[in-house]
């Protein structure tokens, strides 16, 4: 891949460049868990088993079609562990890392995919940048990993117990959502751990860790608590954030969990709201969750988290945007306002594509679904939104999808991952930019 980088000669745009370069990732992972050595049992996976895994990891979701403890063998979960750290950080991020780290020159088309690849708003300062979140990432993985590490270790051994602790760790700031509680119960995810402190404190804040996303943290670093020196991004990011766990959080420890006690509710409620964005692991069995709850996870593992962050979905900022805008329309104002700050056009404009193209795929990935397998619709619309989300929850469906199926789920987590504007970028990349203004006509709606 970095050999790919350096010698690009302007053939390829960034967008198509990021493209492939997610693609050659999954593939290079599904062929290593397709060998006899990555399963328990030592047997080669079918192809299209090992792409959806591969495929699951690189795009950081966690839907899977075996139980991750008990099918693959320790190779393969070391595979998986790396897919995940590269889907995570970003390949592009990865690869002009290692190119760094070779003492080479970073080209100005590096950089300017580097810059696409983490919605930075400059090229200016990237490598600096890319630096601080590979250094970031380690930091806050060994940390998360030696808070959980004594719990583990308590439960499963010393050597057993540290291994689960740094890929939970890694699994959870990278908003994977894969886990290795299969050895508990295959499937069962954190659900061992529901009243446990350690654990969810810390899985749930590696998770918002990560979906805040680097440039947020880069903020953090640069201005501390001014939050008036922040971006606007950053603002709106934090903001959303903050909102987004509290409300859910407010509605599933009133309506939702009700056998359960005080302590232990609090924790499955917060759980439940902070992972849909888009961690992937649950605390408690998703089945519990009533007809609102479930239509609740569904909307947030849409929304997601943050640009250039580990996290999927149509991100909080194009909610933000979308939501200001129609106040915006309400009070007949000429264009949205966030912090005392007006929204571009262009950011209207790309949070209305992003939106149509999310609820577009969503709905229709589901649809297909339905009439393939013949499940209810509303058990594939959680399934579709977990994958477009790049979640992982799921009701327990995807184990038992034919190809079909399959196949519509690697693509909308493949969208989800590396972003539906990124794909009609690269697929439009030959197409003229035209400057002719036409005449301008109002047409009615609503």
């Amino acid at each position: 891949m970095t050999e790919f980088l350096r010698e690009q000669s302007g053939k390829l745009t960034s967008f198509q460049i990021i493209i492939l370069g997610f693609a050659g990732v999954i593939l290079a992972g599904a062929l290593l868990l397709m060998l006899p050595v990555s399963s328990a049992a030592g047997q080669a996976t079918p192809f299209m088993e090992a792409l959806f895994t591969s495929t699951s990891a690189v795009c950081v979701t966690g839907l899977v079609v075996h139980d991750t403890a008990t099918y693959w063998s320790g190779f393969g979960q070391l595979v998986l562990l790396l897919l995940i750290q590269i889907g995570g950080m970003g390949v592009i991020t990865v690869a002009v890392s290692f190119v760094m780290l070779s003492g080479r020159k970073i080209t100005l088309m590096q950089r300017s995919t580097m810059q696409e690849a983490i919605s930075a708003p400059k090229m200016g300062g990237i490598v600096r940048l890319t630096g601080f979140i590979v250094k970031t990432t380690l930091v806050i993985e060994l940390l998360g990993a030696a808070a959980m590490a004594p719990v583990f270790c308590r439960d499963f051994g010393l050597l057993p117990g540290m291994k689960m602790a740094l890929f939970h760790s890694i699994s959870s700031f990278c908003n994977a959502g894969f886990d290795l509680m299969g050895v508990v119960e295959p499937y069962s995810s954190l659900t061992a751990y529901a009243g446990n402190w350690v654990i969810n404190l810390s899985v749930m804040l590696l998770i918002v860790t990560g979906g805040i996303g680097f440039l947020t943290w880069d903020d953090i670093r640069t201005n501390g608590i001014h939050l008036r020196s922040y971006r606007l991004q950053s603002k709106v990011i934090l903001a959303v954030t903050a909102a987004l766990i509290a409300g859910p959080a407010l509605f599933f420890y009133l309506y939702e969990f009700g056998g359960r006690d005080g302590a232990e509710r609090i924790l499955c409620s917060l759980f439940a709201a902070v992972t849909p964005r888009t961690a992937g692991y649950n605390t408690v069995p998703l089945s519990e969750l009533d007809g609102p709850g479930q239509a609740l996870t569904i909307t947030l593992m849409l929304i997601g988290g943050a640009p250039g962050s580990t996290a999927g979905g149509m991100k909080v900022t194009t909610v933000a945007v979308m939501f200001t805008t129609a106040l915006a329309v309400f009070r007949r104002q000429e264009s949205a306002r966030l912090f005392g700050r007006s929204v571009a056009a262009d950011s209207a404009k790309h949070a209305s594509a992003i939106f149509l193209m999310y609820v577009t795929l969503f709905l229709g990935g589901a649809f297909v679904i339905s009439v393939a397998e013949g499940l209810p619709m509303g058990i594939c619309l959680f399934e579709t939104a977990s994958a477009i989300g790049t979640v992982g929850l799921s009701l327990g469906a995807t184990p038992e999808l034919g190809n079909v199926s399959r196949c519509v789920l690697v693509g909308l987590m493949f969208f989800g991952r590396v972003g539906g504007l990124t794909l009609i970028f690269a697929a439009m990349s030959g197409t003229r930019r035209t400057v002719a203004k036409l005449p301008t006509e109002k047409i009615m709606v609503g």
